[in-house]
Parts: structure tokens; sequence; C-alpha cells
């Protein structure tokens, strides 16, 4: 991708308080063009009208977890209004916690719908457009949970993620050679509300998980005092998509990584990185103790 220029974004869950509101300013303070997508109708009218009714904004509502025929026509009906998407950015999730079996099967299958099927089924529906052009970038917001998934209550959460991680990385490498760049971010605890729409499960509570469950509600009630600034992580971003600002100089982020936003992502990544490479070599003697012997004839 030749940058920069005017981009159009493709953006879901655009309608909180959270990363994908900030996205919509960041992207069109550059003077880019902004498909803002979300569940909420009301809510999108109002984003519309905070910035003026641009004439760079359009909005659509979408439910990522809808039938894949109902995203291919919105994917679609956003193409119409530039005739493109440079950028689409899979914003859009949800928060399923709790202790792994009080909670009901159900919102975990809930909590893969959101936050794995619904941006590969968006992804899905985009790719067609960018392989024609031979030119795209697409954005997968992950999460640091891939890498602390032991915390009790977040295992549901944790796992989706993870997921969308596995499935960003095929992607990099599947598309490479189109010339459609893959970016996963790996945000740390920012302001976004997230845990004031996220559920904590606890309709089947049982004795022995009480204290676990306890602090772990705790844990998840610090709304509003996380220290990212989504405002400066979106703006980070397009500097990253479009090329400019601070990744001036810098490459694109390698196939098969992440890029890591946040003081405490980088902790929690080499936090898991030192627990498996101790774990490796006090084990090495099994871990290279498992193949057929070596035929020398």
């Amino acid at each position: 991708m030749s940058s920069p220029q005017q981009l159009v974004w493709f953006i879901t869950g655009t309608t909180s308080k959270g990363l994908g509101g900030n996205l919509v300013s960041s992207a069109l303070s550059r003077g880019d063009l902004v498909i803002a997508t979300g569940r909420s109708q009301a809510k999108l009218d109002i984003l519309f009208e905070k910035h003026g009714r641009s004439e760079n904004l359009r909005v659509l509502q979408l439910d990522i977890t809808s039938d894949p025929a109902v995203i291919k026509g919105v994917v679609n009906q956003a193409i119409g209004f530039w005739g493109r998407i440079d950028v689409a950015v899979n914003n859009a999730g949800n928060g399923e916690l709790g202790i792994i079996e009080e909670t009901d099967t159900s919102a975990t299958r809930l909590q893969f719908e959101t936050n794995f099927f619904g941006p590969l089924e968006i992804t899905k529906a985009i790719l067609p457009h960018m392989r024609s052009r031979k030119d795209g970038t697409i954005v997968f917001v992950g999460s640091r949970s891939s890498w602390t998934g032991e915390t009790p209550g977040l295992a549901h959460y944790a796992a989706s993620k993870a997921a969308l991680h596995a499935l960003a990385d095929g992607l990099s490498a599947e598309l490479a050679h189109l010339g459609i760049r893959v970016l996963l971010l790996a945000p740390g605890a920012f302001r976004t509300g997230i845990y004031s729409i996220s559920t904590f499960h606890q309709e089947n509570s049982l004795p022995d998980y009480d204290e676990l469950r306890t602090s772990a509600i705790k844990r998840s009630s610090i709304d509003g005092k996380q220290p990212g600034d989504p405002t400066r992580a979106m703006e980070a971003l397009v500097d990253v998509v479009r090329g400019e600002g601070v990744a001036t100089g810098r490459k694109f982020p390698a196939i098969g990584t992440a890029l890591l936003l946040g003081n405490d992502v980088e902790k929690d990544f080499y936090t898991k990185f030192d627990k498996m490479k101790a774990t490796v070599m006090e084990w090495a003697h099994v871990v290279r103790g498992v193949w057929f012997p070596v035929d020398r004839n």
C-alpha cells in the first residue's frame, strides 16, 4: 500500500466509548474516509452528528454475529460509497467472564461468535474486493489476555482472543503474496468501558470457587481507572497503517507478530515468554526424548 494517501476505513464496533469511536475520530482527522458500523442505529446517528455530519463519514448498522449473507450485503453497501475499502478494522467484541465450571457453555459459544467468528466473516466478506485490487490492510483487535488465560474468570474471553491471534497469524502468511497486510493489535487495559458491558456469570455458583470468584469480580471493577488512553492508541494505529508519525522509518510489523499497546502488555508478554522458556529448559530431557531413535545406517 502506498502511503500516505486518502484511505477508506471500514470499522466495526464504533458506537461504544472505546477504541472504535476514537479510531473514527483519528482517521477523519487525517482527511481519510470512514465507514463506521455498530449494532445500534441510534448510537450511529449520534456518532454521525458528533462529527458534524461529515461528508467523509458514513454509518451502517451491523451486528457482526449476523448471517454471513447479511454481512456480505453490508460490506457491499459500504464499498458502494467510495468504491473500495483500504483498511478493515475488526474492533467489535464483548466480554463473557466467569469461572469455567460455573459458566454455561452457551456463554462461551456467544463469546466466540462475537470475538472470533464475527471478525472471520467480516474479513471473508471484504477479502474478494481487496484481492481484486491486490491491496489493503486488515486489522484485528486482539488482547493481552491471550497470554494471561490463567487469570481466574478470564478464560472464555482469553480463549476467544487467542483464537483470533492464531487466525491473524495464518491470514498474514496467506495474504502476503497478494499485497494485503494483516495487523494484529494486542492492547492492554484501556479506558474503553468494556467491563461495564461485560457479564460475569454467577448463575451456577459453587462454594469451592467463592474466594476466586470474589477476587475476579473485584478485579473486573476497574472501569474508568485503566492506564491506557484509547485516543493515543488509535492515533498510533492510524500512524502505523499510514506509515507516518510514530511509524515513520519503521517496518510494518512482521508476519505472525502483534503490535503491543501498553506497558502492561509488554510485561505480560515477557512474563509468559520467561515462564515458557523456564519450563522448556527444565523438561528439556523429555522435550527431546520422544522422537524415534536416529537410524545411523
